[in-house]
């Protein structure tokens, strides 16, 4: 009798062992469920990053249309169409020329020339006026018709010129000297003038014979 109930005890322990080993499993069990639970929510948090993501690659989007709409504002103010033809400037003044004479291509021509030493272009057309003064009077100078007048534009620092021809003295006596001229350039009222030695025969100092041609004429 006392080794049955000593049986009995053992069989009741070792259930009772085998319960709590039971209850443990579960425990592991419920463990593990709630780091699965824990595991799958990590997911759920790191969706949210990549629509923070998605954020920033809105706004770097916005900044490269900022980029597009400021160079097609530089294209819109670029220059376009064909530059416009320089200025001829105004008409050159004699205030704003210099006057200077030398030899022609031959005897009997001097080369008149005009400087404009202003600081701005001018321009300017046509016959100027010259008369030549002396001792014993003066002589207008009657203008060649058998030359054109170009118009002549002249940058600061350019020069242009006309001729003067007369017949020259081969007389062999003193003829009539003339010792200056008194230049007018192409629409102008105001003279300049030039010290200038013309020697012509005597009877020979008529308008007909001395004449001058159009500024620009020989270029």
């Amino acid at each position: 009798m006392r080794l049955r109930k000593t049986s009995v005890a053992v069989a009741v322990v070792v259930a009772a062992l085998s319960l709590t080993a039971c209850e443990g499993d579960g425990s592991s069990d419920d463990a593990g469920a709630a780091a699965s639970t824990s595991t799958s929510a990590e997911p759920s948090a790191g969706s949210g990053s990549p629509s923070g993501d998605g954020a920033t690659d809105s706004t770097e989007g916005s900044g490269d249309g900022d980029g597009q709409a400021s160079a097609s504002a530089t294209a819109s103010v670029s220059p376009s169409g064909s530059p416009a033809a320089p200025s001829s400037g105004d008409g050159c003044r004699t205030a704003d020329l210099s006057f200077s004479s030398s030899g022609g291509m031959a005897e009997g021509e001097f080369l008149i020339n005009l400087r404009n030493e202003g600081s701005a272009s001018c321009s300017m057309r046509g016959f100027p006026g010259l008369d030549l003064k002396g001792k014993d009077g003066t002589v207008s100078a009657a203008r060649n018709s058998g030359r054109s007048a170009p118009t002549v534009t002249l940058a600061p620092g350019e020069a242009t010129n006309f001729s003067l021809y007369f017949p020259p003295n081969s007389s062999g006596g003193s003829g009539v000297t003339f010792t200056s001229a008194l230049v007018t350039p192409p629409n102008e009222t105001h003279s300049h003038k030039l010290s200038l030695s013309v020697n012509v025969a005597a009877g020979a100092g008529s308008a007909s014979r001395i004449t001058v041609t159009p500024v620009g004429s020989g270029k």
